[in-house]
């Protein structure tokens, strides 16, 4: 069980996490390009990766998703809600402004290969395996 919680223990999310709660207690607002957003789920298998992003009241249109090497990396900006007047802002916990977020994969991506879908506010990325980082069987030649 620690040796779990050792692995999952990210010195630099809990800073950022810090830093977004001290800007949202000063400023009533989250950090731009806060960790925490869009939240990220990635998985791979042998031949792809697949990462999904919440990006709920986002045109997909809108983003930028790049890959360079092994590095993939998604901006955009959310536009801050309008409140009809006479209404003041009771609460605000959803992020509004520019946001990036990369994140290293332990592999080369086929960029040309890489697709990106939509649906319900869920931004899934498949990124396949660049040929050159795919394991490949070599075999001895007999003397």
């Amino acid at each position: 069980m620690l040796e779990e919680l050792e692995q999952s223990w990210d010195p630099w999310c809990q800073f950022d996490q810090l830093q977004d709660a001290m800007t949202q207690v000063l400023w009533g607002q989250r950090s731009a390009g806060s960790y925490l957003y869009p939240a990220l789920n990635a998985w791979t298998n042998d031949n792809e990766a697949v990462v999904t992003a919440e990006i709920p009241g986002i045109d997909p249109n809108n983003l930028d998703i790049s890959v360079v090497g092994d590095t993939l990396t998604i901006r955009g900006s959310r536009e801050a809600e309008k409140t009809e007047d006479g209404m003041q802002m009771l609460r605000s916990e959803r992020p509004s402004g520019p946001f990036s977020r990369s994140l290293q994969l332990p592999f080369h991506v086929d960029a040309e290969k890489v697709t990106a879908d939509s649906k319900n506010g869920i931004l899934t990325i498949t990124l396949p395996f660049a040929e050159s980082g795919k394991p490949r069987k070599i075999m001895p030649k007999a003397a």
